[in-house]
């Protein structure tokens, strides 16, 4: 997903005519214009149908057009030609008589709460250039009354989900000005309409989040920005000859396009965003197929692509170049090329979930702008390259599922940004080096399902805004340490699968706001592999021509596995005094004593105390758990009833 941003020109011009120019703009600022009596009427009948709660038109009173918040008047006759109501959190229906002001020029009522239908009188403003009534809660259809504005540049009435129909038949030929026209985020339906194709005029086309089908047909005007997204159109690529030096900004994304990627869409000479992800597109990427430095942003992942990938995607200089580069989800094979190497602008890199081979290329440090690299869920193999640490800005480093080997360098600790590095589900082995500490960033970490051995050390302490870490799966050994759970941003801690033993450390339950946060959230009933479910998403958008903003959201219940290891003594009674707590997982240890009372849990979702050598009385109050779904005291030796109202439980 990428934003586009138009660029900016700067023209310098003498100290004196900044002076001027300030001069007059003060004096116009100041000057006094009397609102036009039937327009102010208009107006104030605009006003009493409309809720506003934040007191934005309060300063609609008086005659002086100036005052008043949002307008702008003719200095001669005092009629309004322009209304910019803009995010004023205004609501309700919109009064006819708004339809009077027939001089006006602009009109923009988006970002507020706007209800009804886009009333039939505007077919009257037969001035409007620009009508802006996006991000309300507009229904209906577009009224054929619209046609009637002739000297229309801008129609935006994106984000209006109630709005739809069929795209209506004259849009792209009512007005031989319109520039712009954004209908995303709607509710249409049907073909675009053939007017579309070869409305001359038209520069700017957005009719992306719809519902929109058939097959996709080339356009015949010179485009600036076209985004279709998020539709059901089909057909294959066309080549877009008639932009070829206009089309900055190409987002197919999310819809039913088949075929090869015709190498003409190289030939688009200014595109700086291209996305077609979430497609049919299949063959073999053509060695043809080479964009120019001018591409920014690239995403063909979700597609079934297949063959080698391409040893050259872009043309790079040392200014400029590809920033995103997504080709992840597809079928791509063989080897990563070296020539990806070379792309120096990159910033973040996605190849993940296809069927890669060979090694990470060591020369992959030459990208020192890498901010996110997700070699994830190939059949990458040997280690992990220490020319890595080369990309000293990383934010995210995803290896999971592949065949790698070797063990974590120590020298990994000079990616001191580093939020998120996930290399679980290979063969690394030796243990965690101590000078990971460096890695203070450190948010997300997932080192299971390797052959990862030795005591916890001190170094992990350092990762104090850690929300996950799960070292499931490998053969640590040793006892907890005392830190355990001592991190206050953590949700997430896996232990499962190793040889831990000793008891289980006891204090400092306080600390993490995951785990003591007691406001109940009411989620639905799920099976127990889903309540441990974890989902880590990372986005990156593309802002500029040289910045990339980077987020992840991670999915998880609030959660502590200790399951399958060698643990033994009593539970501690303030483990079972988490209010945030809502997964618990002790299973297969060698855990004695009596279960502590759980009122204090009122959050509990599942909890996993079997193959333990408990005893005594279940507790009494489990029945207070409300949201508890899975509950297994099996294979100890406890006595007395549990009585749950829904979920699965097992006592024997």
């Amino acid at each position: 997903m990428s934003n586009f941003v138009r660029p900016c020109t700067l023209q310098f011009l003498s100290p004196l005519f900044f002076v001027l120019v300030l001069l007059l703009g003060a004096s116009y600022q100041s000057a006094s214009v009397d609102l036009n009596r039937e327009d102010k009427a208009s107006l104030l009948l605009f006003r009493s149908w409309i809720q506003d709660p934040a007191h934005g038109l309060s300063s609609w009173f008086g005659s002086n057009c100036t005052t008043w918040a949002g307008l702008v008047c003719q200095n001669h006759t005092g009629q309004v030609i322009s209304i910019n109501l803009r995010k004023l959190n205004l609501s309700g229906h919109i009064h006819p008589n708004l339809c009077n002001l027939l001089f006006l020029e602009t009109l923009i009522l988006s970002e507020n709460g706007f209800t009804g239908q886009i009333p039939l009188c505007f077919g009257r403003l037969q001035n409007l250039k620009t009508l802006d009534l996006s991000h309300n809660r507009f229904g209906g259809v577009v009224p054929d009354s619209l046609m009637r504005l002739g000297q229309l540049k801008e129609l935006i009435l994106n984000g209006n989900h109630d709005l739809g129909g069929v795209v209506p038949w004259w849009v792209g030929n009512f007005s031989t000005n319109m520039e712009r026209l954004d209908l995303g985020f709607n509710s249409f339906h049907g073909t675009i309409p053939e007017s579309l194709f070869n409305s001359k005029s038209l520069k700017y086309l957005d009719l992306g989040n719809n519902n929109l089908s058939g097959d996709l047909h080339d356009f015949f005007q010179p485009l600036v920005f076209l985004n279709l997204s998020s539709n059901s159109l089909s057909g294959t690529l066309p080549c877009f000859s008639a932009s070829i030096r206009s089309l900055i900004v190409l987002n197919l994304a999310m819809n039913s396009i088949v075929g090869g990627i015709p190498t003409c869409i190289a030939s688009l000479e200014e595109l700086t965003h291209l996305n077609l992800s979430s497609n049919h597109l299949n063959f073999a990427i053509s060695p043809r197929l080479v964009f120019s430095e001018k591409l920014l942003a690239l995403d063909l992942s979700f597609n079934d692509l297949s063959g080698p990938l391409p040893t050259k995607i872009a043309e790079t200089t040392e200014k400029s170049g590809l920033v995103l580069l997504d080709l992840s989800h597809n079928c791509f094979s063989g080897g990563i090329p070296l020539k990806i190497t070379e792309l120096k602008s990159l910033q973040a890199l996605f190849l993940s979930h296809n069927l890669l081979t060979g090694e990470i290329p060591a020369r992959i440090g030459n990208l020192t702008y890498l901010q996110v690299i997700d070699l994830s869920r190939n059949s990458l193999s040997g280690s992990i390259p220490l020319n890595i640490v080369g990309c000293f800005q990383l934010l995210a480093l995803v290896l999971n599922n592949n065949n790698l080997s070797g063990q974590i360098q120590p020298e990994l600790d000079a990616l001191d940004s580093l939020k998120v590095l996930d290399i679980s589900n290979n063969g690394i082995s030796g243990e965690i080096p101590l000078t990971l500490a460096g890695c203070k960033s450190l948010e997300i970490v997932d080192f299971s399902s390797n052959n990862l051995s030795g005591n916890l050390n001190d170094a992990i302490t350092k990762w104090s805004n850690l929300r996950y870490l799960s070292l499931a799966r490998n053969k640590f050994s040793g006892s907890l340490p005392s830190w355990l759970f001592t991190f206050e941003e953590i949700q997430m801690m896996d232990f499962s699968g190793n040889k831990f033993s000793g008891l289980l450390p006891n204090g400092n339950f306080n600390i993490s706001s995951e785990f003591n946060n007691g406001d109940v959230r009411r989620l639905p009933a799920e099976p127990f592999l889903a309540i441990r479910n974890i989902e880590i998403k990372i986005s990156v958008v593309v802002v500029d021509n040289s910045e990339l903003s980077f987020n992840y959201h991670l999915s998880s219940n609030a959660g502590i596995d200790l399951s399958d290891n060698l643990l033994h003594g009593e539970i501690p009674r303030g483990l079972f005094g988490l209010q945030g707590l809502e997964y618990l997982n002790l299973s297969y240890n060698s855990l004695d004593g009596q279960v502590p009372s759980l009122e204090k849990m009122q959050r509990l979702r599942a909890l996993d105390l079997s193959h333990n050598s408990l005893s005594g009385q279940t507790p009494g109050n489990i029945s207070r758990l409300k949201e508890l779904v899975l509950l297994n005291f099996s294979y100890n030796s406890l006595s007395g009833f549990v009585s749950l109202e829904r979920g699965v439980w097992k006592v024997s």
